[in-house]
């Protein structure tokens, strides 16, 4: 049986499905489709799969999409697919659409997380209505996570049944990849000495596109605080019958030694920082900047716990890896964040765009060590009980089977 997986950008499928065509590859005739590139000729040599570049735009161009549509529409009716299966928005608007017309007889669409809830006026209402024409043509719906499926049933974006395979994410997470005893003691003793970090440091890390969406104005606003601002018995912050910190761990010495280490690309001509959180990143000593990083584990394995404040997610991987490297975590109360993290058990969730809340949270972590100890314990044991990759991808195979078999149409 054939089946194609379709994205917009070639990104998507070398990145979000590492891994998981060539395992699909030994029960179907898999083929990835997406705009031609570096990283479509990736997926092809990595996975051992076929390849089919069709250019899709991401932003909405009526002409170009037009093209796209009508060269999916005749690659699907000449190569005669058993399943389709997108997981981006306009691959998916496009790819539905056509495999309606070509007659596939199984059409599904993953999302991995939504636009529109975030936007208003018109352009919300485009969204809406371009989603609901994918669920239409869509035999089958998939939402990453409860969040998304949430959104999708506030908006009324479909009446079909909406499946969230095993806990969520669409890929899950490579737990021997991504653990502390994959990556080389010495090869983190070389790292820790190029960065600069001491083994007494508290490291907060982030990892993500150093972008406004990503939190990252409110985090170095909150870091900037916390390395600067002795704790004093008078902080109302600790002082609370739901944190209580003993007198003798509320010190200065207690956040002296925290650094932040981000792991990632600057954006600024799409998403720019504020002018002074830029000042912030480049003249303080204590956070350390890295650019983008094919491999991360080395990054995690010199951290203490992740910070990740995001305004926005579908099902953040990056929580996922950090949890299974053994990270706590300090997320925002969004979508997919809110799955993986339970509050208090393996991290911390605070409000979006509140620097003074994720600031409290750091010094929690830093100052209490029990509390981040007990955090840590149950870290990993949580990620490979919910989101190992094995059973994510064993999910899909049997939903693949058990649609082969019956069509909601």
């Amino acid at each position: 049986m054939k089946l194609f997986r379709i994205s917009t950008v070639p990104i998507s499928l070398n990145i979000l499905l590492k891994g998981q065509l060539r395992y699909l590859n030994q029960f179907y005739e898999v083929t990835a489709i997406s705009g031609q590139g570096d990283e479509l000729d990736e997926v092809e040599q990595r996975e051992g799969v076929k390849v089919h570049p069709i250019a899709i735009e991401r932003r909405i161009s009526p002409l170009k999409d037009l093209v796209s549509l009508l060269q999916l529409y005749r690659y699907f009716k000449r190569e005669k697919p058993d399943i389709i299966h997108s997981i981006t928005p306009k691959g998916g608007l496009l790819a539905m659409i056509a495999g309606k017309w070509a007659g596939v007889p199984v059409r599904m669409h993953t999302f991995t997380g939504l636009i529109f809830p975030h936007k208003d006026g018109h352009f919300q209402t485009l969204l809406i209505w371009m989603d609901r024409v994918l669920c239409h043509c869509a035999t089958h719906i998939y939402p990453e996570g409860k969040g998304v499926r949430e959104d999708l049933e506030r908006y009324r974006i479909t009446a079909k049944p909406l499946k969230i395979l095993a806990n969520g994410n669409v890929n899950g997470v490579d737990t021997t990849h991504f653990s502390q005893s994959a990556v080389d003691a010495e090869s983190i003793e070389i790292l820790r000495a190029q960065l600069g970090v001491r083994e007494d440091d508290f490291v907060f890390v982030f990892v993500g596109r150093l972008v406004r969406d990503k939190g990252i104005n409110e985090l170095v606003t909150a870091f900037k605080n916390v390395a600067s601002t002795p704790l004093s018995d008078r902080d109302p912050t600790l002082l609370s019958d739901q944190n209580p910190i003993p007198l003798s761990d509320r010190t200065s010495a207690g956040v002296s030694n925290v650094k932040l280490l981000l792991v990632g690309p600057p954006e600024q001509h799409l998403d720019p920082l504020e002018p002074a959180v830029l000042s912030e990143i480049d003249a303080n000593p204590n956070i350390i900047t890295v650019g983008f990083q094919q491999d991360v584990r080395p990054y995690f394995a010199v951290s203490d716990a992740l910070v990740f404040p995001s305004y926005r997610e579908g099902f953040p991987n990056v929580v996922l890896q950090a949890g299974a490297m053994g990270l706590p975590s300090i997320v925002t109360d969004i979508n997919g964040c809110n799955e993986i993290i339970t509050n208090g058990h393996n991290g911390l969730i605070i409000p979006v765009k509140d620097s003074a809340a994720l600031e409290n949270a750091m010094r929690r972590l830093a100052v209490d060590r029990d509390l981040y100890g007990s955090l840590r314990e149950h870290s990993r044991p949580l990620i490979e009980s919910r989101y190992r990759q094995d059973r994510v991808w064993e999910a899909l195979l049997e939903e693949y089977r058990e649609a082969g078999g019956g069509v909601i149409e």
